[in-house]
């Protein structure tokens, strides 16, 4: 019913920066919070960086003045701005969204597949 689709990952050296995209299509009748999650080796899943349908953000502790979040409502579309980024920030990044799709009054979580970003010089 929906399909979210990551762009952006990479390789990239200490200090660089990448800008992840996500574009969230499908059977969709809205789209409330969306959301950057990623999970390094070895590490559990974690929350980077989420926004609602409103543009509030919420951050991480390790990324805060670092990554910035935004949305394209007309689109659809998540993007994570990721600055300065340091070798720990080596994760696979997923795309969260909290979809209602058409005929149905609930609201359900979806994922992308995930991009690889490394860090690494």
């Amino acid at each position: 019913q929906v399909q979210l689709v990551e762009s952006g990952g990479g390789l990239v050296q200490p200090g660089g920066s990448l800008r992840l995209s996500c574009v969230a299509s499908g059977s969709i009748s809205s789209i409330d919070a969306m959301g950057w999650y990623r999970q390094g080796p070895g590490k559990q899943r974690e929350l980077a960086a989420a926004i609602t349908s409103g543009g509030s953000t919420n951050y991480a502790d390790s990324v805060k003045g670092r990554f910035t979040i935004s949305r394209d409502n007309a689109k659809n579309t998540v993007y994570l701005q990721m600055n300065s980024l340091k070798p720990e920030d080596t994760a696979v990044y997923y795309c969260n969204a909290v979809v209602r799709v058409l005929f149905d009054t609930r609201s359900s979580d979806y994922w992308g597949q995930g991009t690889q970003v490394t860090v690494s010089s």
